[in-house]
């Protein structure tokens, strides 16, 4: 008995990866056998082989911006998201800002009243 086109299309699913860079980002559709983990889909996108600065073993990456590990096993319609290093500590980076807004303040005006 031939399998229906319903019954093919629960055999599959459709999955987005997407790597942002600092100028571009690169989304990849792809479509994998039901039960493909988050690893398998980087595999088949080709990003960390056109990008090695990707490093799969010790990356972050992420499901619709939640954390999510190599082994997650994918849903139809996610979206797969590789994540570069930060550049800078947000949290010294607010430091600084607030520092520099107390500075600002405390001799904040222009002279003219």
């Amino acid at each position: 008995m031939a399998e229906s086109t319903s019954e093919k299309r629960a055999a599959s699913i459709n999955v987005e990866v997407i790597y942002a860079l600092p100028e571009r980002q690169e989304l990849i559709h792809l479509s994998l056998p039901a039960g493909a983990t988050l690893q398998q889909a980087l595999e088949v996108s080709g990003l960390p082989q056109k990008h090695p600065e990707i490093d799969q073993a010790k990356g972050k990456f992420g499901i619709f911006s939640k954390l999510a590990k190599p082994d997650t096993v994918l849903r139809d319609r996610d979206r797969v998201e590789i994540y570069r290093p930060l550049i800078a500590d947000p949290k010294e980076v607010r430091k600084q800002r607030a520092a520099e807004g107390k500075v600002m303040k405390k001799g904040g005006g222009t002279g003219e009243e």
